[in-house]
């Protein structure tokens, strides 16, 4: 665990950004759309990450106020600058242990960040608590265990092709709950009621090989902390096989798709 944990560097926002995160802003909308809660309302998000999420919360959802917290300084101070927006406030906080006054939101939510938190039903437990009768807990991570996020599934199985022991690292075997199932049942033993679960994907489009390969250089994520790690010879071997594996398009874009689950449920 120590060694897998290594690798989870989280807190330069900037570079998870390059990585992730404008992935994580083309999910962002859809998801609220299928939350389809009413304006005005009191929000909470847990594991605000970079503010992909607080912001298309501010844009479309019109809250009458939005508290964000994550464990990382770098990434709220990322979230920060990105999210210049006086309704929305940004902490350095603890999911299992949220500093909110109980019944006190109206809907709480987390973007690709339940996985991550060691104690998911602590987390889901705080969540509930924080929640006002009727509230709405929503949340959503890559598919990992069905090979969602194609650009790591094609570095994970370049990289374990020549390192045995990279695939102990992919979030795809560290993540097996992260199913329609799985995440449905970890929302129903946590006590929420009318929990339901969607597919939401999009489009992966990078300009060229080096728009790909960049992001796993910066150290921001699990598969870019394992590529930071390598020596230069074994880094620069990865990186050949995975222009070999790719498939660029005539103007040499590379298409691939990202895909998460959903789920939404009430409290009480």
């Amino acid at each position: 665990m120590a060694e897998i944990s290594r690798h989870d560097t989280w807190q330069v926002g900037n570079s998870y950004d390059s990585y992730m995160g404008r992935w994580s802003r083309q999910i962002a909308p859809r998801f609220l759309d299928w939350l389809d809660v009413p304006q005005g309302l009191d929000w909470l998000g847990v594991g605000c990450g970079t503010g992909a999420l607080s912001a298309a919360i501010l844009a479309q959802c019109n809250p009458k106020s939005l508290v964000c917290i994550d464990p990382s300084e770098g990434f709220v101070a990322t979230a920060r600058a990105n999210v210049p927006d006086g309704r929305a406030e940004f902490q350095v906080g603890d999911a299992r242990a949220l500093a909110a006054q109980t019944a006190s939101a109206d809907v709480i939510v987390s973007a690709l960040a339940l996985n991550f938190i060691p104690d998911r039903e602590r987390a889901l437990a705080e969540m509930k608590r924080v929640a006002r009768t009727g509230a709405t807990i929503g949340f959503y991570v890559w598919d990992y265990p069905g090979g969602g996020v194609e650009f790591m599934r094609v570095f994970w199985n370049a990289a374990s092709a020549l390192d045995r022991n990279a695939l102990e690292l992919a979030e795809g075997k560290r993540f097996p709950f992260c199913t329609s199932d799985g995440l449905k049942g970890l929302a129903r033993r946590a006590g929420l009621k009318s929990v339901d679960c969607a597919a939401i994907e999009v489009p992966t489009v990078f300009k060229d090989f080096e728009d790909y390969w960049h992001p796993f250089t910066l150290g921001a994520g699990p598969a870019p902390g394992y590529c930071a790690s390598l020596e230069p010879r074994a880094r620069q071997l990865l990186k050949e096989s995975l222009q070999q594996r790719l498939s660029p398009r005539d103007d040499g874009s590379i298409a691939l798709k990202v895909r998460a689950w959903a789920v939404k449920a009430r409290v009480g």
